[in-house]
């Protein structure tokens, strides 16, 4: 599902509005070097020469010679407008709480830099080459996690991270915090000074929520993929039947996600002298549990619901979601909403709901595999139950993470307070819906990284029967981590070692989807 993580080797030109999902996951995996179409810069000189324009007159235009928010009406002098700008930025760097990651960061100076260079917003194209800079020399600027409600924008977060070019906030360089003066100086930057509108152009937008979506979805991504494999072990330890991934059931509904799904659980488990050892009239297994034979209509769901999450996520890392826009072609600035993140957390609401499905699905498989009177296993999977509790409190671990989970997943996007006295007096919550994505794929990773030392050692009870070459190599790719589990032993750093296999996408070559549809 995922491509290989480039390195800094690689270079990738960047055509504002062209971005794809590969390329956004390109930069949230690794660290590509990043270049400008050339053609993106005369429409960006052209903006700004509109609002250099607009900015010597006396026609009262919104957040280039007005206030802000509820003072739109509060007129301006031009002497002034520079200090407008400066002032912005240090009024609205109100967030609290812990820094985003640097991965996230990195996602967002790119999509922050790519929606300016559209040239619809009327910033100096140096400022956007700037973004990018920050991003070339990994100098991060320091973001507090709240503080957004994601309308008009992520206007705090975007305030902290574009105050750095003012000089002003922490950057985070190598993992150690600076104050931005000395960041730009290690970016071989200016410590810039705003013009008219270029304030408001940096910090109205959605591109923190955007790119904490991203990195939700890319982090589910690596969870679904893993979920497949741990799936498709767990049909193999019980001695499944195959038969509920006949293309024919799933052709009948027609559901995109369930065909694509039974297809990826076809392929894995081609070959397997395990599934022929137990086939003929000695199988008595006439249907199993929902949590196997419905994989494909449980995860085929996800998997639309993933697949249309991204679609919605990258039309919005292309869009130009400040205000007032600045149109070229008519000499217009236009006052609208599309600061409105309201695509962003449905999107993210969509991804949380279908996140913690997955490792819902998952949890009850580990459920199954320890109870002997279904699973025809020790109980426990352990060899000598009584003396050894074996995978008994890994269980509940997983029970405890796929409930917090149900909790998370409570939708975002129906909530709403008013701000800004009542001007802006419907918001999204988008932030917050796509920072808590983190937290569910957390909780997934861990819970299908349990499934999958509980399926492979449930498997290992049938040796020496093999499952599917394809299989075979998914457990030796564990195997090589985290041992068998013989006799009760010191539990936590095998589930640390296998969630953390799962959130480094160590399984995602097995059964590999896609979310393009």
């Amino acid at each position: 599902m995922s491509d290989t993580v480039p390195t800094t080797d690689t270079t990738i030109t960047l055509v504002p509005g062209a971005l794809s999902l590969d390329t956004l996951r390109a930069i949230y995996h690794g660290r590509p070097t990043l270049t400008f179409d050339p053609a993106a810069y005369p429409r960006m000189a052209q903006s700004r020469a509109l609002i250099d324009k607009i900015a010597g007159g006396t026609e009262a235009v919104y957040g280039v010679n007005t206030g802000f928010g509820k003072l739109a009406h509060t007129h301006i002098a031009a002497s002034d407008l520079e200090k407008l700008q400066r002032n912005l930025i240090l009024s609205h760097a109100t967030g609290v709480g812990q820094p985003l990651a640097d991965e996230v960061v990195r996602l967002i100076l790119v999509i922050k830099a790519v929606s300016l260079a559209v040239g619809a917003s009327g910033i100096r194209p140096e400022l956007v080459d700037a973004l990018l800079k920050l991003h070339a020399a990994d100098v991060l600027p320091l973001i507090p996690g709240k503080g957004s409600v994601g309308a008009s924008g992520d206007l705090a977060p975007l305030a902290h991270l574009c105050g750095v070019l003012l000089g002003i906030g922490h950057v985070r360089v190598n993992g150690q915090i600076l104050p931005a003066e000395e960041g730009l100086r290690v970016a071989g930057l200016p410590q810039f000074e705003l013009k008219a509108k270029e304030g408001l152009a940096l910090i109205n937008g959605t591109q923190v929520s955007t790119g904490l979506a991203l990195a939700g979805l890319f982090q589910i991504e690596r969870d679904f993929n893993a979920a497949l494999v741990a799936g498709a072990l767990s049909v193999e330890a019980v001695k499944g039947s195959h038969r509920p991934f006949d293309a024919r059931i799933s052709a009948l509904r027609g559901q995109p996600g369930q065909i694509a799904v039974a297809a990826l659980f076809r392929d894995a488990l081609t070959g397997s002298p395990l599934n022929a050892s137990h086939q003929g009239p000695d199988c008595h297994r006439v249907q199993d549990p929902y949590s196997l034979r419905c994989q494909p209509q449980v995860m085929g769901a996800v998997l639309d619901q993933m697949r249309q999450a991204a679609r919605t996520l990258v039309i919005e890392a292309n869009g130009v979601t400040d205000n007032p826009l600045v149109l070229v072609d008519t000499g217009e600035v236009l006052s609208g909403g599309n600061f409105h993140a309201e695509p962003v957390a449905m999107a993210a609401d969509q991804l949380a709901i279908a996140a913690s499905e997955i490792g819902a699905l998952s949890e009850r498989r580990i459920a199954m595999l320890i109870d002997t009177t279904i699973s025809g296993l020790p109980p426990f999977l352990v060899a000598e139950p009584g003396l050894n509790s074996g995978f008994m409190i890994a269980h509940v671990t997983a029970a405890a993470l796929a409930s917090e989970n149900k909790t998370h997943a409570h939708p975002a996007s129906v909530d709403s307070l008013p701000t800004s006295a009542n001007q802006e007096d419907h918001v999204s919550m988008a932030t917050f819906a796509a920072r808590r994505l983190g937290d569910i794929a957390g909780n997934v990773a861990d819970i299908v990284g349990i499934e999958l030392l509980a399926a492979i050692q449930g498997l290992e009870f049938h040796r020496p029967l093999a499952t599917s070459p394809t299989l075979e190599r998914a457990i030796a790719t564990v195997r090589a981590v985290v041992p068998r589990y013989e006799v009760d032993r010191y539990f936590a750093p095998d589930l640390a070692a296998i969630g953390a296999m799962v959130r480094d996408g160590a399984l995602d070559g097995v059964m590999p989807a896609s979310l393009e549809a």
